[in-house]
């Protein structure tokens, strides 16, 4: 048997692999773009899939395409979705801007496939990738409704219940650590005591917010392009077309999923990816600056802060025995890190939609999915084993804050700035302790001066109550 098999387009004969399921103009796209062995993600193989099932459910309602085609298109297409033919989705993600070679690429293997289900042969286009699957369909628009349903299919489905777990986590840390009292910190340098459930607690509401953020993004990834054929007119496409398949995609998915309100605005941008992208970059922030915090307040285990204590994971050094580092705050930085770039990827593919159609979206689904599975997989981790596994060092913590001088900040509003100032300035230039000078200069009674200085109530905020006043 030959290797190959030879299959024609518009353009001419093409040798295709004989076993594979595509197509002459996927094998073009293959031989076109050897650009950087990057694929399409899971998500959105699925999401093409999906597309291509909900089109022939509602082409075959609509008489415009025969029933048993029909069904072998779609038991072709539920194989796109569960993975099955993921091998055959052999593209770059560099190619054409529209993303029509990928189209083509699902076209062709659903085609090949449903041919394949009702006795034909693959190659032979018994099912046509162009006039059964792309039925009421461009690239222009499949393209763009697929990375916004995988967009939306991984953060409403992965991220955010990620982001909830560790959000709980962070709270629940909050709650351990709210009596442990220690020094807070501004410009790196001490400031006025804080509790460590205080900064955890501004932990978990940053990635409370994050979520919220996402939670707004998706409401505009719902919105599908699907409809609008090449140029947002709709040409080619029943007018009962997208609602119909929008409906379909939307109770097997169990998403409110709408059509685009302007198909010209959802074909000849992409605005919503760049807002999905934005508050996948939040999240990325708010990640990097809880894991930077936490990798300070860990460090150590003797000439750093070692208010934390990190859970320990594997040896840190190939050199130096015993020494352990925190991995874990060092994996979620860099996935931030990566985020961050993919971002400005995607803003910068959102600009250049030219006219009536954007031609940067392959790039653009690459950064924004793969944004979305690496905070996924960040935020699992983080919490799985660091977060959880934290513990406090209260002692050192609490000795820490003693020693600091911003506590004697409390006084001012009995003594004065000045006065306070004073202290602060002889403490550093001789070493010894803040309430022994305080304490010698007799600016208050000795019983005001220590519930002055006392650390935890100072946490509470407010104006302090001295002596009865």
């Amino acid at each position: 048997m030959s290797d190959f098999r030879i299959e024609k387009d518009t353009m001419g004969e093409v040798r295709v692999p004989a076993e594979a399921y595509y197509g002459a103009q996927t094998q073009r796209a293959v031989e076109n773009f050897p650009v950087s062995g990057l694929r399409f993600p899971r998500r959105f193989i699925q999401a093409l899939g999906l597309i291509k099932w909900a089109a022939a459910r509602v082409n075959e309602d609509l008489g415009l395409l025969d029933a048993r085609v029909g069904d072998a298109v779609r038991r072709a297409a539920d194989e796109v979705v569960d993975g099955r033919l993921d091998a055959e989705f052999v593209l770059d993600v560099f190619q054409t801007g529209s993303g029509t070679s990928t189209n083509m690429n699902a076209n062709e293997v659903i085609a090949n496939r449903a041919a394949e289900i009702i006795g034909g042969r693959r190659g032979t286009k018994e099912v046509h990738p162009n006039d059964h699957i792309n039925m009421c369909q461009s690239s222009n628009d499949a393209i763009p409704t697929a990375i916004r349903l995988a967009a939306l299919l991984g953060i409403s489905e992965g991220l955010i219940p990620a982001l909830e777990r560790l959000q709980a986590a962070l709270a629940a840390k909050a709650r351990e650590f709210d009596e442990v009292v220690k020094v807070g910190r501004t410009h790196l340098m001490d400031a006025t005591p804080v509790r460590l459930g205080q900064e955890f607690s501004g932990y978990a509401t940053q990635v409370a917010r994050g979520v919220d953020r996402l939670g707004s993004a998706l409401e505009r990834l719902a919105e599908l392009p699907l409809g609008g054929t090449a140029v947002g007119t709709g040409l080619n496409a029943h007018p009962e077309f997208a609602p119909r398949a929008i409906a379909l995609l939307a109770d097997r998915t169990g998403h409110w999923l709408r059509e685009a309100a302007d198909h010209f605005e959802a074909q000849g941008a992409q605005d919503a990816l760049v807002e999905a992208s934005g508050a996948l970059k939040a999240v990325a922030v708010s990640l990097m600056k809880i894991a930077n915090d936490i990798r300070w307040m860990g460090s150590g285990p003797r000439g750093g802060l070692g208010e934390l204590k990190l859970p320990s994971l594997q040896p840190g050094s190939s050199i130096m025995p015993g020494k352990v580092n925190p991995v874990i705050t060092e994996v979620v930085r860099q996935v931030a890190a990566q985020v961050i770039g993919n971002d400005a990827a995607v803003t910068v593919g959102g600009a250049l939609g030219d006219f009536e159609l954007n031609v940067m979206m392959p790039v653009m689904a690459h950064n924004l999915l793969q944004a979305v599975d690496l905070l996924t997989s960040a935020a699992t981790i983080f919490r799985e084993r660091c977060v959880e596994g934290l513990e406090a060092d209260a002692e050192r913590a609490r000795a820490l804050v003693e020693q600091s001088f911003p506590i004697i900040t409390a006084l001012v509003p009995k003594i004065g700035y000045e006065a306070v100032a004073d202290i602060a300035k002889e403490a550093l230039a001789s070493g010894r302790g803040l309430r022994e000078i305080a304490a010698e200069r007799e600016l208050l009674p000795p019983e005001e001066l220590e519930e002055a200085l006392d650390v935890r109530k100072m946490t509470e905020g407010g104006i302090l109550t001295l002596g009865g006043e």
